[in-house]
Order: C-alpha cells, then structure tokens, then sequence
C-alpha cells in the first residue's frame, strides 16, 4: 500500500509539475520581459540626455566655435552727415573748343548736428553757387566724365572750405543731379 500510495503521489506530483510549469512559465516570463525592455528604453533615454546636454555645453549653448577674428580696419565707421540741399541747380558750360552744357545739383555734407556749418554754409550759399559756376566752366567734357567724379567732390570740398568757410568745414560733397549735354 506504501507502494501504491508513493506511486499515486509521484504520478499525482508529475503532472500537477508539468502542468504548473507550463502556464506559470509563460505568465512569469512577460512580466520579466516588460521590465527589461522598460529598463532598455529608460538607459537609451537617459543616454540621450546626457549626450544633449554634454554637446549643448560644449558648444557654449548654440554659439558657434568659428570665431572669425575681425580687426579695426575692416569695421570702418562710417560718418553720419547732415546734408544742405538748399543750392540752386548751377547751369554752366564747359571749357571746350565746342562747349558743353552742364547742369549741376550739389548737396554738401557736414558733421552732424553742427549748427555753426549749417549757419555759415546758408550766409555763404550765393557765394558757394557762383563757385561751382566758375568751377564747372574751367573744366573740359573729359574731366566731367563719371569715373572722374571723386577727385571733382575733392576738389569742390576742399575749395569750399580753403577759400569760401571761415569757421565751419565741409566733410562730404554729393552730386544729385549731374548732366554734360554735348552740343
């Protein structure tokens, strides 16, 4: 009866095993399973955001490395003028064997906020037109040419304030208008 009793408790224990085992197994296993991959996606996450935030440190929060030097003389300020504008059109000739007609707009440009120049070039303003007259019938059609117009603004500026102001000086002069008709 010993016998029988151990057999019924043996063949009684390998199933109630086999058939445990094979449920418990699968349902032990997804749970198991959930907690890696959580604990896999929660590494990569956390490896992202200390990669970004080392790289965002690094690179000084988004200011580009690359600093290009630049020195004084390439950032050249530029002067803000005040312009008078209140010449008359001057309407001349040139000095040529068959002359020209010029008519000439002049704006000219001083310190800004200047007062004194402002003043002086208005009491000078009859004085300044009749020297642009005289100026423009000396010159010939060539010199008018449009490549020669900076060294003619030099010329006007530095007459202007060598033989015309007194106290104020002029720093820019500017044709508005500027025609050479050929006859």
């Amino acid at each position: 009866m010993a016998d029988e009793n151990a057999d019924d408790l043996g063949a009684g224990d390998l199933g109630g095993d086999s058939g445990s085992s094979g449920k418990g197994g699968l349902k032990g296993a997804f749970p198991a399973l959930l907690k890696w991959i959580l604990i896999a996606l929660a590494a990569v996450i956390f490896i992202i955001t200390v990669v970004f935030i080392a790289v965002k440190l690094m690179t000084g929060n988004g200011k580009s490395q690359t600093a290009i030097p630049i020195s004084e003389e390439y950032t050249i300020q530029r002067e803000d003028y005040d312009w008078y504008t209140s010449l008359d059109q001057v309407r001349t000739q040139t000095n040529d064997a068959i002359p020209a007609s010029v008519v000439v707009q002049v704006a000219l440009g001083y310190k800004k906020d200047d007062k004194a120049a402002s003043t002086e070039i208005t009491a000078r303003r009859i004085e300044i037109i009749d020297f642009l007259r005289r100026y423009f019938s000396t010159k010939t059609q060539e010199e008018l040419r449009p490549e020669n117009e900076e060294l003619l603004k030099q010329q006007i500026r530095d007459q202007i304030n060598d033989d015309i102001l007194s106290n104020a000086r002029i720093r820019a002069v500017m044709f508005t208008a500027k025609d050479v008709v050929a006859q």
